[in-house]
């Protein structure tokens, strides 16, 4: 079972350096440059999202990343063939399972694991006779956490949304209650022997309650490091997020 002793890790998602790039259509800013300005700040991973429709993160810059990382690199992607051959083919440290619709503008949910079992058990199976860890980004509902477990997930990534969109509208104590079901969660998963992770639209506000969460072994964070990083600078950010989140921790 894993240990709830270590320390939390800081994984820096850099999907969005990509889309400040394509909305231009230009060749910057370069989200390998990101990543390893990310790791020279103390980023224990990177993660990126190649979407289906490639609306940010491209093949190349999987391809670059691979090759320009030290770090891990966490690779979030939908469970369809396509998105299975590139991760067979580059065999990043890991995976991460993740929902996905086109016409969303983020991931709006965990997956449904306890629907779709069965071919998400085979879907990880080759993967994991790749080596790579398989992780799963799903709620904390207890049937989901339960059905992850099965399918042969090494870990699951708590989605951290609903308690960061609940507090920046000020409905606090829906918020509370949200950040309980997620300690239930977490607490639930690691007992199941899953490794705990947890990730979305966490902030410097919103983080240190997640931190605090004993049984998470790591943070994946984006969109609000990159948007902080306009203004102090990407270093700066994300050893603040860090402090932050050591701060959290006895």
């Amino acid at each position: 079972m894993p240990s709830t002793a270590a320390r939390l890790r800081l994984g820096v998602n850099i999907d969005h350096v990509a889309t400040l790039r394509n909305a231009r259509g230009s060749a910057y800013p370069d989200p390998l440059r990101a990543a390893l300005l990310a790791e020279a700040a103390g980023a224990d991973g990177i993660t990126a999202h190649l979407r289906e429709d490639r609306r940010h993160i491209r093949d190349a810059d999987i391809a670059a990343l691979m090759a320009g990382l030290t770090q891990p690199l966490n690779f979030e992607m939908a469970a369809v063939p396509e998105m299975q051959d590139i991760a067979l083919a580059h065999r990043p440290h890991a995976v991460c399972l993740v929902p996905e619709r086109r016409e969303e503008r983020t991931t709006e949910g965990g997956l449904d694991v306890a629907g779709d079992e069965a071919r998400l058990t085979a879907f990880i199976a080759p993967l994991r006779a790749a080596g790579i860890r398989v992780s799963l980004f799903i709620g904390h509902a207890p049937a989901q956490i339960a059905a992850a477990a099965r399918t042969g997930a090494a870990v699951v990534e708590l989605h951290t949304g609903a308690y960061c969109d609940l507090h920046a509208e000020g409905r606090l104590a829906e918020r509370d209650a949200e950040l309980a079901a997620l300690r239930q969660g977490a607490a639930l998963a690691h007992g199941q022997g899953l490794e705990v992770h947890a990730g979305h639209g966490l902030s410097f506000e919103t983080v240190g309650p997640v931190a605090a969460i004993p049984q998470l072994r790591e943070l994946n964070i984006g969109h609000f490091l990159i948007g902080e990083a306009v203004f102090i600078g990407l270093g700066p950010a994300i050893a603040e997020m860090r402090r932050l989140m050591d701060a959290a921790r006895p």
